[in-house]
């Protein structure tokens, strides 16, 4: 840190009301950037792909999505100015008005401040010997406050401490502007763009350290006032009670952590995040670890899907969350939530990450079931949530020992945030809400639905290539087990695996080779108790069993086919598993086709 070359003269006359003003011209300029990209989106090239066929049409629509980037470059950098000069008038202005503080004291006790910071005080007290007042004399600070001449063997001038105390507290202020002017200053050098009108992606890369840098230095002026531990019911009123200004400056801020908050609404979750997925694009840009590359190869797809024209008959797309966090985060809604009357939100399961298989598949599931719900009911959304950390298989099938309740009961909880969010930010009375867990995912849907009071706003549980979900009856869930669904291929080796004290040493030591050597070993063992509790296909379970085909089997001619674990939401592959889910998550469920237990 500098030394201060600040004096408290100067500090007093700073006019932070400028810097203020300067935030809100930039706080326009930003604005109208975002303007001007909506205006691109959501009109010119809709209108476009509307109306315009071809390779010119197609050259447009390129040139057209540039410019709507630049245009959100615009947007991002210049709010990172706005909240920058905001923060740096808030944290002076904290050090103005502790300067006016000791000066206010020092006039009230008639002592003189200099131009330097010591401070005279006049004459006071009683000598112990004589009686005569002592004398006056000059307190100077050395930097640390608390600091007082030694009173040797005689009584001490009563005015000294005071003034010592006001000193230090001109010093401190003093210093403290010297500081934030120092550190600000080397932010606005570093807030510039590069020259031209393309923004490449080594500019997104700057504009993520860019928004660092702002962030940590405002986090006494906006982080530290985000609700992070509040209800979604709190974060909800927390949002809707700012200013129109002060929600500006956390979207271009952190786009981050509102993106994230479970309880903020889905449309300013979308947008947050949709400047945010260009952040992390450009900070995992150039990487080549594996996780880096893996998420960023997600982030390109499901950013290429948020681009491309809306198929007829499909619902918008809307990005609720995206991290790197872990093994990565993208929650992805077909359908707006907060205005639709049934919501569905899959659970995905084992060896789910951020990558562009999740970008693909696991996003069209959620894609399949709102468009088979919207069907029953044009009200309906469904979400795609991958909000934890899904546990992965080491070397393809080779250890189910990663699958264990760790993170199911980690996930549950953050499922149950998630959902609390839905609820409390929904604008219809009373939505219903349908939890879907898909194998691993079953089991973080049936953690979730064991803490507190079950899962929030939930009213339906579906479960599909479940290995248990940790209860041995469907009522643990939560919920009237007439409310809770199961679907179970009859060739998915996973809704077959026995309770892992069924599985013989043995066994389990030959899970070293191949998984297919070992199915007829650990599969079908003869009873209903799985994995993780009682099969939720079971009748001792008491679910409602819905049909599904039987899918493919395991070993055939053409190789070792898992097909039958993750074709349940696919409406070609599997029609009669994807038209029940849809009838569950449009609040159809009493026109399920329902099958025989096992």
């Amino acid at each position: 840190m500098p030394t201060p070359t600040l004096t408290w003269a100067q500090l007093r006359d700073v006019k932070c009301a400028e810097l203020e003003g300067a935030a809100d011209g930039w706080g326009k300029s930003s604005n109208r950037a975002d303007a001007a990209r909506d205006r691109i989106e959501q009109q010119l090239l809709t209108g476009l792909r509307d109306t315009q066929e071809g390779e010119a049409a197609q050259a447009a629509v390129a040139r057209l999505r540039q410019l709507g980037r630049n245009f959100q470059y615009v947007y991002t950098e210049c709010g990172l100015l706005r909240t920058t000069l905001n923060s740096l008038a808030h944290e002076m202005r904290t050090q103005q008005r502790a300067l006016t503080e000791a000066l206010e004291d020092a006039a009230a006790l008639k002592f003189t401040v200099h131009a330097n910071g010591s401070v005279t005080y006049p004459a006071g007290g009683e000598g112990l010997v004589d009686g005569a007042p002592l004398r006056g004399g000059t307190a100077s600070s050395s930097g640390a406050s608390g600091l007082m001449p030694p009173s040797g063997l005689v009584a001490p001038n009563p005015h000294a401490a005071k003034a010592q105390d006001i000193a230090d507290r001109v010093c401190g202020a003093v210093r403290a502007a010297a500081e934030i002017d120092w550190r600000y200053a080397g932010i606005l050098r570093r807030l510039k763009a590069e020259e031209g009108l393309k923004v490449p992606a080594s500019t997104w890369k700057d504009a993520a350290g860019d928004a660092a840098e702002v962030r940590d230095a405002a986090g006494a002026y906006l982080k530290d006032a985000i609700p992070h531990d509040a209800s979604p019911e709190a974060r909800r009123d927390w949002w809707a009670g700012l200013t129109q200004e002060q929600r500006e400056e956390y979207l271009a801020v952190y786009p981050d952590q509102i993106g994230n908050l479970d309880g903020i609404p889905a449309l300013v979750r979308d947008a947050a995040n949709r400047d945010n997925l260009q952040l992390l694009i450009g900070k995992l840009e150039g990487r080549d670890d594996e996780k880096s590359m893996t998420q960023l190869a997600g982030l390109r797809e499901i950013d290429r899907q948020l681009g491309a024209a809306a198929k007829p008959g499909e619902p918008p797309m809307f990005l609720l969350g995206v991290s790197d966090e872990g093994n990565g985060r993208a929650i992805v809604s077909y359908g707006n939530p907060d205005t639709s009357k049934n919501v569905a939100a899959y659970v995905p399961g084992l060896n789910t990450s951020l990558d562009e298989d999740f970008a693909k598949n696991d996003l069209k599931r959620a894609l399949d079931t709102a468009k088979g719900s919207r069907y029953h009911d044009p009200s309906s959304a469904a979400i795609a949530w991958l909000g934890y950390d899904a546990p992965q298989l080491v070397d393809g099938f080779h250890s189910l020992a990663v699958a264990g309740d760790g993170r199911a009961v980690d996930g549950g909880r953050r499922f149950n945030e998630f959902t609390g969010g839905l609820a409390a930010t929904n604008e219809n009375g009373d939505p219903h809400i349908t939890a879907i867990g898909h194998s691993y995912g079953s089991r973080t849907v049936g953690a979730a639905a064991q803490q507190g009071d079950g899962i929030p706003g939930v009213d339906d549980i579906v479960l599909v290539g479940s290995p248990g979900v940790g209860v041995d009856r469907a009522e643990d869930l939560g919920l009237d087990k007439e409310h809770v669904f199961v679907g179970a291929a009859e060739n998915d080796v996973v809704t077959k695996l026995p309770a892992k004290q069924q599985v013989a040493a043995g066994a389990v030591a030959a899970l070293s080779g191949p998984f297919v050597y070992v199915v007829g070993d650990i599969a079908d063992q003869g009873d209903d108790d799985l994995w993780f509790g009682k099969d939720p296909a079971s009748e001792a379970f008491g679910a409602r069993r819905f049909r599904v085909d039987d899918g493919p089997s395991l070993a055939s001619s053409g190789g070792l086919s898992l097909d039958a674990h993750s074709q349940y939401f696919d409406p070609r592959r599997d029609a009669a598993s994807a038209h029940n889910i849809s009838l569950i998550a449009a609040g159809r469920s009493q026109k399920i086709n329902t099958q025989e237990y096992r």
